[in-house]
């Protein structure tokens, strides 16, 4: 099957190239000229980066191999730090690019690292997860954690191309698949209500890579945030819709110390955005009893517990849609039609959660 190829367009367009067995278009995702690619991986995902490194290497180009901690624990100033040293020490010029392979922390981080080097180098993404080819991968946003926050530090950086080898999916734990449709079911609530018929015509299917919507789901997810992104690449405006269902979503897992999936955490983000949704007299019931049959549909989480709240209000008030002390949230008016909600009452807040920590 031939490779998709979705267009993120903008001030800096880039091709998200979309297919099995493309990892071969890896090389003319660069710009003319790279001599140098650092390729940052997870340290126990060897296998992952041994195909990508050869591919380069057949290219004629000389590779650094830089294996980074898994998931989040990635996502730190000091392993930035250590990035940037084997930078100086291997000579990365500006002319030269940084390939991020593996999840969604490792590409934030890889994207983070190639952003702040020398001021800005190329980065190429290779997503191996669902979460990353649908979400984390695409659109430009790099950042680190800080033990304030999740993404706190970080810098609008698009990469020079995003390459997503469905294939590697096969291998990713059946856990970290389901738990990347999270950002799929969110991109049908937000604007593909597409996706959400793909998904309630063969649930069991949507779990697994081999399903008969994959491929269609992910294209569909890739288009909502290109669509977005390349309207609106720092966040000023249209693209806050992508963050619909984060806000509760960021406070979880810090109160669980990012020992929960990432997609986890949003499903039942989304259930408390509906509900606040509903509260506010913007959407019906039907649409939050959706939601929450949808992402139990594919064995996704819809509530959290209840006793929980003061602890995730307090981290809600350090979130990146906050504008001074005013809290923002993406809420709907519909399916496919969002807004946003500023300043909620303390007692909308609360009345929202009760109903996802019953």
């Amino acid at each position: 099957m031939t490779a998709t190829r979705i267009t993120v367009r903008g001030d800096s367009p880039y091709d998200v190239v979309v297919g099995t067995g493309v990892l071969g278009e890896l090389p003319g995702l660069l710009a003319a000229g790279v001599q140098t690619v650092a390729v940052v991986h997870p340290a126990s995902l060897p296998e992952i980066a041994r195909p990508v490194c050869g591919v380069l290497e057949t290219a004629g180009l000389e590779v650094l191999s830089l294996p980074v901690p898994d998931g989040e624990a990635a996502k730190s100033v000091e392993v930035a730090a250590e990035l940037w040293s084997a930078f100086g020490r291997y000579g990365v010029t500006r002319s030269d690019a940084v390939v991020g392979v593996g999840g969604g922390a490792t590409t934030d981080l890889a994207g983070f690292a190639a952003a702040t080097w020398l001021r800005g180098v190329q980065v190429v993404q290779v997503p191996t997860t669902l979460l990353g080819m649908v979400d984390a991968a695409v659109g430009g946003k790099t950042g680190i954690n800080t033990p304030e926050g999740k993404n706190l530090v970080g810098s609008f950086h698009p990469p020079a191309g995003v390459l997503c080898d469905l294939a590697t999916l096969v291998s990713v734990p059946r856990e970290d698949y389901v738990a990347g449709l999270a950002e799929v079911i969110k991109g049908g609530f937000i604007a593909d209500p597409t996706i959400l018929m793909l998904i309630e015509d063969d649930p069991a299917g949507a779990c697994t890579p081999e399903g008969g919507h994959t491929r269609q789901l992910i294209e569909r997810k890739i288009q909502v945030k290109a669509d977005v992104v390349g309207a609106d690449l720092r966040e000023s405006g249209v693209r806050e819709i992508l963050n619909y269902g984060h806000t509760l979503a960021h406070a979880i897992e810090r109160v669980e110390h990012f020992h929960i999936r990432h997609g986890e955490a949003v499903a039942i983000g989304l259930v408390y955005a509906a509900e606040l949704s509903r509260l506010d007299g913007r959407i019906g019931r039907d649409v939050v009893e959706r939601t929450r049959s949808i992402l139990a549909s594919v064995g996704l989480p819809t509530a959290y517990r209840k006793e929980a709240w003061p602890e995730l209000r307090d981290h809600m008030r350090v979130d990146k849609k906050s504008r001074g002390a005013t809290l923002r949230f993406v809420v709907l008016d519909g399916i496919a039609k969002v807004s946003r909600l500023e300043n909620p009452s303390e007692e909308l807040l609360e009345a929202a959660y009760r109903e996802v920590g019953r």
